[in-house]
Protein backbone atom coordinates (compact mmCIF):
# COMPACT_ATOMS: atom_id res chain seq x y z
CA UNK A 1 0.00 0.00 0.00
CA UNK A 2 1.53 3.34 -1.01
CA UNK A 3 1.75 6.42 1.21
CA UNK A 4 -1.34 8.07 -0.32
CA UNK A 5 -3.50 4.99 0.20
CA UNK A 6 -2.28 4.60 3.79
CA UNK A 7 -3.09 8.24 4.50
CA UNK A 8 -6.57 7.89 3.00
CA UNK A 9 -7.22 4.81 5.15
CA UNK A 10 -6.06 6.59 8.31
CA UNK A 11 -8.40 9.51 7.56
CA UNK A 12 -11.25 7.10 6.90
CA UNK A 13 -10.68 5.25 10.17
CA UNK A 14 -10.52 8.49 12.13
CA UNK A 15 -13.84 9.56 10.65
CA UNK A 16 -15.45 6.22 11.49
CA UNK A 17 -14.28 6.65 15.07
CA UNK A 18 -16.47 9.76 15.26
CA UNK A 19 -14.45 12.70 13.93
CA UNK A 20 -15.30 15.07 11.07
CA UNK A 21 -18.55 13.37 10.09
CA UNK A 22 -21.68 15.00 8.77
CA UNK A 23 -24.76 15.22 10.96
CA UNK A 24 -27.32 12.63 9.86
CA UNK A 25 -29.98 15.31 9.52
CA UNK A 26 -27.77 16.99 6.91
CA UNK A 27 -26.32 13.86 5.35
CA UNK A 28 -29.53 12.13 4.27
CA UNK A 29 -30.90 15.11 2.25
CA UNK A 30 -27.51 15.51 0.54
CA UNK A 31 -27.96 12.05 -0.98
CA UNK A 32 -30.58 13.52 -3.32
CA UNK A 33 -27.84 14.99 -5.50
CA UNK A 34 -26.17 11.62 -6.02
CA UNK A 35 -22.45 10.93 -5.99
CA UNK A 36 -22.39 8.83 -2.81
CA UNK A 37 -21.66 5.19 -2.07
CA UNK A 38 -23.66 3.61 0.77
CA UNK A 39 -22.35 0.34 2.17
CA UNK A 40 -25.03 -1.43 4.21
CA UNK A 41 -24.83 -4.33 6.57
CA UNK A 42 -27.80 -6.58 5.72
CA UNK A 43 -30.87 -6.18 7.90
CA UNK A 44 -31.93 -8.43 10.81
CA UNK A 45 -31.66 -12.21 10.44
CA UNK A 46 -33.28 -15.26 12.01
CA UNK A 47 -30.94 -16.26 14.85
CA UNK A 48 -32.51 -19.71 15.05
CA UNK A 49 -30.98 -20.51 11.65
CA UNK A 50 -27.32 -21.31 11.15
CA UNK A 51 -24.98 -21.05 8.20
CA UNK A 52 -24.42 -24.76 7.53
CA UNK A 53 -23.17 -24.62 3.94
CA UNK A 54 -23.58 -20.90 3.19
CA UNK A 55 -21.57 -20.97 -0.01
CA UNK A 56 -24.02 -23.36 -1.63
CA UNK A 57 -25.65 -20.18 -2.80
CA UNK A 58 -28.77 -21.81 -4.25
CA UNK A 59 -29.53 -23.80 -1.08
CA UNK A 60 -31.59 -21.49 1.10
CA UNK A 61 -31.89 -24.13 3.84
CA UNK A 62 -28.12 -24.03 4.41
CA UNK A 63 -27.92 -20.25 4.96
CA UNK A 64 -29.13 -17.94 7.70
CA UNK A 65 -31.95 -15.86 6.24
CA UNK A 66 -33.56 -12.51 6.97
CA UNK A 67 -36.20 -12.62 9.67
CA UNK A 68 -39.58 -11.00 9.12
CA UNK A 69 -38.22 -8.09 11.15
CA UNK A 70 -35.28 -7.85 8.75
CA UNK A 71 -37.54 -7.87 5.70
CA UNK A 72 -39.69 -5.16 7.25
CA UNK A 73 -36.57 -3.10 8.03
CA UNK A 74 -35.41 -3.30 4.41
CA UNK A 75 -38.86 -2.35 3.11
CA UNK A 76 -38.97 0.64 5.46
CA UNK A 77 -35.57 1.85 4.24
CA UNK A 78 -36.80 1.47 0.67
CA UNK A 79 -39.97 3.44 1.41
CA UNK A 80 -37.95 6.24 3.02
CA UNK A 81 -35.59 6.39 0.04
CA UNK A 82 -38.58 6.70 -2.29
CA UNK A 83 -40.29 9.32 -0.13
CA UNK A 84 -37.08 11.34 0.05
CA UNK A 85 -36.48 11.01 -3.73
CA UNK A 86 -32.97 9.62 -3.24
CA UNK A 87 -31.72 8.19 -6.55
CA UNK A 88 -30.35 4.65 -6.54
CA UNK A 89 -27.90 3.59 -9.22
CA UNK A 90 -25.95 0.32 -9.19
CA UNK A 91 -26.72 -2.13 -6.37
CA UNK A 92 -24.05 -4.70 -5.52
CA UNK A 93 -24.52 -7.34 -2.83
CA UNK A 94 -22.93 -10.34 -1.22
CA UNK A 95 -23.80 -13.66 -2.84
CA UNK A 96 -25.54 -14.80 0.34
CA UNK A 97 -29.30 -14.57 0.15
CA UNK A 98 -29.76 -12.38 3.24
CA UNK A 99 -27.77 -9.62 1.52
CA UNK A 100 -29.43 -10.18 -1.85
CA UNK A 101 -32.88 -10.00 -0.29
CA UNK A 102 -31.94 -6.86 1.65
CA UNK A 103 -30.78 -5.18 -1.56
CA UNK A 104 -33.90 -6.15 -3.47
CA UNK A 105 -36.27 -4.98 -0.76
CA UNK A 106 -34.45 -1.68 -0.31
CA UNK A 107 -34.30 -0.88 -4.01
CA UNK A 108 -37.29 -2.71 -5.47
CA UNK A 109 -34.95 -3.93 -8.21
CA UNK A 110 -32.67 -6.78 -9.14
CA UNK A 111 -29.16 -6.62 -7.68
CA UNK A 112 -25.65 -7.65 -8.75
CA UNK A 113 -24.14 -10.24 -6.36
CA UNK A 114 -20.31 -10.11 -6.28
CA UNK A 115 -17.54 -12.04 -4.54
CA UNK A 116 -16.01 -8.89 -3.01
CA UNK A 117 -19.02 -8.40 -0.72
CA UNK A 118 -19.56 -12.07 0.19
CA UNK A 119 -18.97 -12.97 3.85
CA UNK A 120 -15.21 -12.79 4.37
CA UNK A 121 -15.40 -14.77 7.63
CA UNK A 122 -16.54 -17.84 5.67
CA UNK A 123 -19.60 -17.75 7.95
CA UNK A 124 -17.52 -18.50 11.04
CA UNK A 125 -19.58 -17.79 14.14
CA UNK A 126 -16.53 -16.49 15.98
CA UNK A 127 -15.58 -14.35 13.01
CA UNK A 128 -19.03 -12.78 12.80
CA UNK A 129 -19.12 -12.12 16.53
CA UNK A 130 -15.64 -10.64 16.78
CA UNK A 131 -14.54 -9.08 13.50
CA UNK A 132 -10.94 -7.94 13.64
CA UNK A 133 -10.48 -6.42 10.21
CA UNK A 134 -7.65 -8.87 9.63
CA UNK A 135 -8.46 -9.92 6.06
CA UNK A 136 -6.54 -7.33 4.07
CA UNK A 137 -7.38 -8.84 0.67
CA UNK A 138 -11.11 -8.80 1.38
CA UNK A 139 -10.87 -5.26 2.72
CA UNK A 140 -9.10 -4.00 -0.38
CA UNK A 141 -11.79 -5.53 -2.62
CA UNK A 142 -14.52 -3.71 -0.67
CA UNK A 143 -12.64 -0.40 -0.75
CA UNK A 144 -12.29 -0.67 -4.53
CA UNK A 145 -16.08 -0.81 -4.83
CA UNK A 146 -16.47 2.11 -2.42
CA UNK A 147 -13.95 4.20 -4.37
CA UNK A 148 -15.65 3.62 -7.76
CA UNK A 149 -17.62 6.80 -8.68
CA UNK A 150 -21.40 6.24 -9.02
CA UNK A 151 -23.17 6.90 -12.29
CA UNK A 152 -24.01 10.59 -12.71
CA UNK A 153 -26.89 11.73 -10.51
CA UNK A 154 -27.16 8.43 -8.63
CA UNK A 155 -25.86 6.73 -5.50
CA UNK A 156 -24.28 3.28 -5.49
CA UNK A 157 -25.56 0.83 -2.86
CA UNK A 158 -23.46 -2.04 -1.50
CA UNK A 159 -24.94 -4.70 0.82
CA UNK A 160 -22.52 -6.89 2.74
CA UNK A 161 -21.61 -8.33 6.15
CA UNK A 162 -20.10 -7.05 9.38
CA UNK A 163 -16.77 -8.78 8.78
CA UNK A 164 -16.33 -7.30 5.29
CA UNK A 165 -16.96 -3.81 6.65
CA UNK A 166 -14.41 -4.36 9.43
CA UNK A 167 -11.91 -5.75 6.91
CA UNK A 168 -12.31 -2.66 4.76
CA UNK A 169 -12.36 0.03 7.44
CA UNK A 170 -10.77 -1.49 10.53
CA UNK A 171 -12.01 -3.10 13.72
CA UNK A 172 -13.48 0.26 14.78
CA UNK A 173 -16.16 -0.39 12.16
CA UNK A 174 -17.00 -3.79 13.66
CA UNK A 175 -19.85 -2.30 15.70
CA UNK A 176 -21.91 -1.74 12.55
CA UNK A 177 -25.54 -2.63 13.23
CA UNK A 178 -27.89 -4.65 11.05
CA UNK A 179 -29.39 -2.28 8.49
CA UNK A 180 -26.82 0.46 9.16
CA UNK A 181 -25.02 2.18 6.29
CA UNK A 182 -21.60 3.80 6.08
CA UNK A 183 -21.68 6.67 3.56
CA UNK A 184 -18.82 7.76 1.31
CA UNK A 185 -18.61 10.71 -1.05
CA UNK A 186 -16.94 9.99 -4.38
CA UNK A 187 -13.99 12.20 -5.23
CA UNK A 188 -12.93 13.50 -8.63
CA UNK A 189 -9.70 11.59 -8.06
CA UNK A 190 -8.41 9.33 -5.33
CA UNK A 191 -10.32 7.44 -2.65
CA UNK A 192 -13.87 8.28 -1.60
CA UNK A 193 -14.29 10.32 1.59
CA UNK A 194 -16.16 8.99 4.61
CA UNK A 195 -19.06 11.31 5.44
CA UNK A 196 -21.07 9.54 8.12
CA UNK A 197 -23.14 6.61 9.32
CA UNK A 198 -26.89 6.18 8.91
CA UNK A 199 -28.64 3.80 11.28
CA UNK A 200 -31.88 2.08 10.37
CA UNK A 201 -34.00 4.35 12.59
CA UNK A 202 -32.53 7.50 10.99
CA UNK A 203 -34.38 6.86 7.71
CA UNK A 204 -37.86 6.88 9.20
CA UNK A 205 -37.08 9.89 11.38
CA UNK A 206 -35.85 11.88 8.39
CA UNK A 207 -38.78 10.78 6.23
CA UNK A 208 -41.18 11.93 8.95
CA UNK A 209 -42.61 8.49 9.63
Amino acid sequence: MNVLCRLALVVSLAAISGHATADTAELIPSLKQGGYVLIFRHTATDDSQKDVYPFKFDDMSAQRQLSEKGRDMARQIGTALKDLAIPIGDIYTSRLNRAIETGKLISGREVKPVDALTDSSNASASGMANPTGANAKAGQAVRQLVDAPPKAGTNTFLVTHKTNIADAFGKEAGDVQEGEAFVYKAGSSGPATFTGRIKFADWSVRAGK
